[in-house]
């Protein structure tokens, strides 16, 4: 999988393409979860944007994910991309990527080269959360913010498109069936949003990637 192939399937048609729309069981028909509420605008969100950050490597692309503090009070230690919500300063959604990615992780833009977007994804905690896709061009020097990031690690791209690796978790909570994606990896267990967004992000690179059709 190289850069060109992640472009052409960014930039390939997307209608077709099932990219879920949101945390827990906004795909359930009839669902009552808090995330759906907010993808059918019956709830008002807040703008929010994420950079998913490609590293070239030799053995192929990887993922650049960060593990939150134990001590937040949103999400603590749990995976993440880099990102957050988007604020006054901030003109594009890009910008809001760029710009917490150099907060949380000390990244500087100059090595992101911005290649396009997947579906905007829905939180039940209100953020209609936009997925921003960068190749990252080694080499580059890491700064976390130990406020918020415990850990900064990477996963190879190939793991996450294998969709053996996508496991798809139910639950009943309060009374209804929530559902929700995790991908396993060594010591991380990537859930929720971020491992929702990796698995739309694997469905448009699995159709439309030139290296991946028969």
């Amino acid at each position: 999988m190289t850069p060109d192939d992640i472009i052409a399937a960014l930039k390939a048609p997307k209608d077709d393409i099932l990219q879920r729309r949101g945390d827990h069981a906004v795909d359930y028909p009839g669902s009552k979860s808090r995330a759906r509420a907010f993808a059918e605008g019956e709830l008002v969100s807040r703008p929010a944007a994420v950079l998913v950050p490609l590293v070239k490597r030799e053995a192929g692309l990887h993922v650049i994910l960060t593990r939150r503090t134990d001590h937040l009070s949103d999400h603590a230690g749990q995976i993440s991309f880099p990102g957050g919500r988007q604020e006054e300063e901030d003109a594009t959604l890009e910008e809001t990527a760029l710009r917490e990615t150099e907060e949380e992780i000390g990244l500087a833009r100059r090595h992101i080269d911005l290649i396009g977007r997947i579906d905007d994804y829905y939180t039940v905690t209100g953020y209609q959360v936009t997925p921003v896709i960068g190749i990252v061009t080694p080499p580059f020097d890491l700064n976390p913010d130990d406020h918020e990031v415990a850990e900064v690690f990477e996963v190879p791209l190939s793991f996450i498109l294998n969709p053996k690796n996508q496991k798809l978790q139910t639950v009943t909570f309060e009374g209804a069936r929530r559902r929700y994606f995790a991908i396993p990896y060594r010591e991380y267990y990537i859930w929720g949003a971020t491992a929702g967004m990796l698995v739309n992000f694997s469905e448009v690179v699995r159709a439309n990637a030139p290296s991946m059709q028969p």
